[in-house]
């Protein structure tokens, strides 16, 4: 089935190199003409700022473009397409807006600010992956906690909530392909005491960092 990544939320971050001001935003996307109303309103934002640079990608007709408004050509859109690749992002739109300090940055400076910018951006906003999520519910004795919430981390389980009670019960998302190997690691592990609940599952996005 279907699994794949994208920024978790808006973000945005700032990078500064001798006195010239990059401002990176993200956001998510579902389309390309959503991505380039982002872009045009950057642009209206920030109209004073000597370049609004962008890079965006859209899981929907692979569509990838990137503009480097004005700045040296490899300098600024690639860069900034190169954290969303890195990161293996789609439906994702990043601008950076540079405010010029008057001094030339050079073709490293600007790819190192461009690239900086876009980082802090997307460690504001967090990444989530769009799955179908399989919820569980495991309760269990206090002693089996801390080996069962490994177990979960071993395959990769989302732990939505813990609830401390007569025994610890915990909220899982599982995605599809983990679900059933964590259902019968749980029963080996517990030598067949502890069954997880199913709670339904859906199509969603969960914050995975």
């Amino acid at each position: 089935m279907t699994s794949y990544l994208v920024p978790a939320g808006y973000g945005s971050g700032e990078y500064t190199e001798k006195r010239s001001r990059f401002i990176g935003q993200i956001w998510p996307v579902g389309s390309e003409a959503e991505a380039m109303e982002r872009i045009a309103a950057v642009k209206k934002e920030h109209y004073d700022a000597r370049h609004n640079c962008f890079a965006y990608i859209v899981r929907d007709g692979g569509i990838v473009r990137y503009g480097d408004d004005g700045e040296p050509q490899g300098t600024a859109g690639q860069p900034i397409l190169a954290v969303l690749n890195g990161a293996e992002l789609t439906d994702v739109c990043c601008t950076v807006t540079r405010y010029f300090g008057g001094v030339l940055l050079g073709t490293g400076g600007l790819v190192r600010s461009y690239t900086a910018a876009a980082k802090a951006a997307l460690d504001a906003a967090g990444i989530s992956r769009m799955a179908q999520w399989y919820g569980r519910r495991v309760c269990c004795p206090y002693p089996m906690y801390e080996r069962i919430r490994r177990l979960a981390e071993t395959h990769e389980a989302v732990i939505e909530g813990t609830d401390y009670g007569a025994e610890v019960a915990m909220e899982l998302l599982l995605r599809h392909d983990r679900a059933a190997a964590f259902d019968d690691a749980l029963r080996e592990l517990s030598s067949g005491t502890i069954a997880p609940e199913a709670t339904g599952e859906r199509f969603c996005g969960v914050r995975i960092q």
